[in-house]
């Protein structure tokens, strides 16, 4: 019996995913404070959003939807870097985030929620990037293009965000904001063979 699949995020980049993987979903993003809390660590922080959205977004479904959630951070010092509001907070994120002397490496943190007929299921992974030491010029190309606005850490390595980055380690899915490998096992711990949510 194919379950129906819905994905509990309105990020083109955790669609694009699903859509590479030929599973066949609806999208029902949901609406939540996602502030982080006084002194919360990062790993705590987007385990908490992950699983919020995925029993938010489950509760509008009947239990036998797949629903798929997830929330991704960057974090350098343990200080938390989400998404900007604008391209002065951008900015400020990606100067932060790299050094003028030497490149930088910062750890970006995906966590993946699912929910199925009462499983209710969550993982995190996590992800290394180093920033390369880049130009005044090469930021304001970057910020220009638009890209960094509504991307944890104000940059899209899968994007035009590749001209800053020197490496990743680790899953670059985990980066994008959604980690198969981890996505995968979920769903076959609630006992869902993979080839059934395919279109």
């Amino acid at each position: 019996m194919t379950s129906r699949v819905v994905l509990a995020s309105r990020s083109p980049r955790r669609k694009d995913i699903l859509q590479q993987l030929g599973i066949d979903f609806v999208i029902d993003p949901p609406d939540i404070d996602e502030t982080p809390h006084t002194k919360e660590a990062a790993l705590g922080y987007v385990q908490r959003i992950s699983a919020a959205k995925a029993d938010l977004v489950a509760k509008r479904h009947p239990q036998l939807c797949v629903v798929i959630a997830a929330d991704t951070t960057v974090e350098l010092d343990g200080e938390i870097f989400g998404q900007p509001q604008d391209l002065d907070e951008a900015r400020a994120m990606l100067t932060r985030l790299t050094s003028q002397l030497s490149n930088r490496t910062h750890n970006v943190h995906t966590a993946v929620s699912v929910r199925y007929d009462g499983h209710c299921l969550g993982g995190v992974e996590t992800a290394s990037v180093t920033m390369r030491v880049f130009t005044d010029e090469l930021l304001d190309w970057y910020l220009g293009t638009g890209e960094s606005l509504g991307k944890a850490g104000a940059y899209a390595v899968q994007g035009h965000g590749s001209a800053l980055v020197v490496a990743v380690t680790g899953d670059l899915s985990t980066v994008i904001g959604l980690p198969v490998a981890l996505l995968t096992s979920l769903i076959e711990q609630c006992g869902i063979d993979l080839a059934s949510l395919q279109s």
